[in-house]
């Protein structure tokens, strides 16, 4: 029993690492494709105009969105998770402290690398902090959840609200270019992939037959767990899951 609780306990320290790294480094690599100034992911370009219209910093204005968001889940019934209330917060602070580090980029020849340096490290984040299973961003949760409320399929509700996003966004001085399209092409492959590589293993439980993995399976068929025929869901997120920004 104590060695199951004590698997269990790495399992949730791993779950929460991966969960604060994936959020900070969504933050960080956002802030990278605001210095290359070549175009930002959708939210993002809705992030700056609002920055550049109020004088607030894109962190903050990030944060604010992002809690704005959320209570719009309320109507819709949606229960966010400890990842939720986290991605509000994290994302903006980290999108902020990374803008004061890195300043900002002279020439395209430095401008491309640093932008497709920024979405990699977006599909790096985004595969961690979802597969740390602890609830969607406030924005993938709004989308889920006007699919459930009105019935429309996913690709249309996130298409209409990205479509909404980027132009609001643009109309406000957003930044709109090479990137918001890179980025839109490549974000989708990218977290699949980091996805499957940070999934984590199913926690221990305490189930018949040895629990300790050092010790030989039983060799009854029936005894022994059958292997998944495929990729766990947090490799291939249900269709109402998206892979949104935050």
């Amino acid at each position: 029993m104590s060695r199951t609780t004590d698997r269990r306990t790495t399992h949730l320290t791993r779950r929460l690492v991966q969960l604060y790294a994936g959020l900070t480094l969504y933050g960080a690599s956002s802030a990278l494709l605001v210095r290359a100034g070549l175009g930002l992911e959708p939210w993002g370009v809705l992030h700056q105009g609002l920055a550049e219209l109020t004088g607030i910093s894109i962190g903050v204005v990030s944060i604010i969105v992002g809690a704005i968001v959320l209570l719009l889940w309320i109507p819709m019934r949606q229960r966010p998770g400890l990842g939720t209330v986290s991605n509000v917060f994290v994302v903006g602070l980290a999108m902020d402290g990374t803008l004061a580090l890195v300043g900002e980029v002279d020439g395209l020849g430095a401008r491309i690398p640093v932008m497709v340096l920024g979405i990699v490290l977006n599909g790096v984040a985004t595969g961690l902090y979802i597969a740390a299973r602890f609830g969607p961003g406030p924005r993938d949760g709004l989308m889920t959840g006007l699919n459930r409320v009105t019935g429309r399929s996913i690709r249309l509700v996130r298409t209409a609200i990205e479509v909404a996003v980027v132009v609001t966004g643009f109309l406000l001085g957003g930044s709109l270019g090479a990137g918001t399209v890179l980025y839109a092409l490549a974000i989708g492959p990218l977290a699949q992939l980091f996805l499957r590589v940070f999934q984590l293993p199913a926690p221990a439980t305490a189930t018949t037959g040895s629990s300790d993995p050092a010790l030989p399976a039983p060799t009854t068929t029936a005894a022994t767990p059958a292997p998944p025929a495929g990729p766990s869901p947090v490799a291939t997120p249900p269709s109402g899951q998206a892979i949104l920004p935050q």
